[in-house]
């Protein structure tokens, strides 16, 4: 093949191979293409790409012609080790003219060492670092043939260093969106959290995340939930952090007005409309306008007015209570209901129609007992608003007062929790709340783990902790006795109260 034939193949090799990493920038899918261009131009019989990786040190192959699955898969090496691993440490280019009369070559792909073989590797560079080899076996050739393949081998390995660098820099990228995604996701509830919201649970960052979704719009919110559970304070969040935010939050409770009083309440009156109505009344819709009209317990509206109501969401207007005129109203509304609405429906006793149009976005608040990791963050926050309130010494709660404020299921959900801490506070005459300043129902929970946990280790500490109280009891508190009932030394018996949480001053 005289110069400009060999001229003319390199070219078109360099052309393929530029070809073939251009189509993708995952290195895995055009890697294989380019050794079968090698093979094609080079006459090559095996190419082999390895590459370095950083975590474990080991050095594999990537992608390999000629060779089976099998073959490649068990070849791995260390740095130093064999020509590869020698070309990886080193960054410098080798070529075995016979493989039969080198040593260094380790043949663990299986490929045979023959003398009508000859083997050349050269290293794969990002900048300085070596991070991979490309390595042929092409048949034997005179030195400066051999020379000339090393040379053209080293120009498609610094191309393939492209493809290595951004596939390597794409993985980097994934990995960083990974990681942020994570702390994203452990930050959501202080990032997206509604500054008059307390909790990190779980069930609560969902509830932050549909605040967040939904306050910059203009859709109309069901919030459903047990009593207690703080369901207004969502329906402010999505307030305060809508478009809506300057305007008014109007709040009225459907199951506290009388029947007769819904619709003026709702709508408003004019003078004349009923006996008492001595002059002209906004209703809370006209006076919500520009903001947002808070329904508390919509389920509680009755079935007369529930159609007016279905045509203030549809139409946004209405007459007030003894007029005909049309008033035209700005207002979103957000509806809270702890009724099923739904069972409601099928029963008859709640309109379906309106019920959809309540339903856009609907929002549910779990109960306290279903986010347990709620509990201490809500009692310390209602510690330090009460304490600053009353001007009380509380600061802090005992061990065991949290364990039984753990332990206790909630009920009444938030609101008991916030009526439990401020008794706390107001009858607390030091800086620590202990159990007697709890409520009686707290005071009566038996000494047993705030979770059914049937594990040997808890009903292990279960017993300790009801031999121990039962002695602290009939000493009076005193260690010392308390250990000689239970036949221990008082050292041993204080690390286990420590280690429980217990305070035997309760028992003096």
């Amino acid at each position: 093949m005289n110069e400009s034939e060999t001229t003319a193949r390199e070219l078109l090799l360099l052309y393929e191979v530029s070809r073939r990493l251009d189509e993708s920038l995952d290195m895995r899918e055009v890697v294989q293409p380019v050794l079968e261009a090698l093979a094609r131009h080079m006459g090559m019989n095996y190419g082999t790409l390895t590459l370095l990786h950083r975590d474990t040190g080991q050095i594999l192959i990537e992608a390999a012609h000629g060779l089976s699955p099998g073959q490649f898969r068990h070849a791995k090496y260390r740095l130093g080790e064999g020509v590869t691993g020698r070309v990886i440490a080193t960054g410098e280019p080798v070529i075995v003219p016979r493989k039969s009369e080198s040593h260094l070559l380790l043949d663990r792909t299986g490929r045979g060492k023959s003398p009508d073989t000859a083997f050349l590797c050269v290293p794969i560079k990002i900048g300085q670092e070596v991070v991979g080899a490309l390595s042929v076996d092409t048949p034997t050739k005179p030195e400066s043939e051999l020379q000339n393949d090393l040379r053209l081998l080293c120009i498609v390995a610094s191309m393939i260093a492209q493809a290595v660098k951004l596939r390597r820099a794409a993985f980097e990228e994934q990995e960083r969106l990974a990681e942020e995604n994570r702390r994203l996701r452990g930050d959501l509830g202080e990032r997206f959290r509604p500054g008059n919201m307390v909790g990190n649970s779980h069930e609560m960052r969902e509830v932050y995340q549909q605040i967040t979704q939904v306050a910059p719009t203009n859709a109309t919110v069901l919030i459903c939930g047990e009593t207690g559970t703080g369901k207004e304070l969502v329906a402010q969040a999505i307030h305060y952090n809508s478009d809506r935010a300057n305007g008014p939050f109007v709040r009225v409770n459907c199951a506290a007005l009388p029947e007769s009083l819904v619709e003026s309440e709702l709508f408003g009156h004019v003078r004349g409309a009923y006996t008492g109505a001595v002059r002209d009344r906004k209703g809370r819709f006209e006076l919500a306008n520009g903001g947002t009209l808070f329904l508390d317990e919509v389920g509680d509206v009755p079935p007369a007015i529930q159609v007016k109501l279905l045509r203030v969401l549809q139409e946004q207007e209405f007459e007030r209570v003894g007029d005909t005129q049309l008033i035209k109203v700005n207002a979103r509304v957000v509806a809270a209901t702890h009724r099923d609405l739904g069972a409601m429906v099928a029963n008859g006793r709640f309109r379906e129609d309106l019920f959809y149009r309540l339903n856009v976005f609907p929002i549910y608040v779990p109960p306290l007992r279903r986010r347990r990791s709620d509990i201490m963050p809500l009692a310390e926050h209602f510690l330090q608003l009460y304490a600053r309130q009353q001007r009380s010494r509380a600061r802090v709660f005992s061990a065991e007062a949290r364990r039984r404020l753990l332990a206790y299921s909630w009920p009444g959900n938030v609101r008991e929790l916030e009526n439990a801490v401020e008794r706390a506070v107001l009858i607390c005459n030091s800086e620590t709340i202990d159990v007697q300043h709890l409520p009686p129902a707290l005071q009566a929970l038996e000494n047993e783990s705030t979770e059914s946990d049937n594990s040997l280790a808890a009903q292990v500490s279960n017993l300790e902790r009801k031999l121990i109280t039962e002695a602290l009891r009939a000493a009076g508190g005193n260690i010392t006795a308390a250990a000689s009932v239970l036949q221990t030394t008082p050292r041993v018996l204080a690390y286990k109260i420590r280690k429980l949480g217990m305070d035997p001053c309760r028992f003096r």
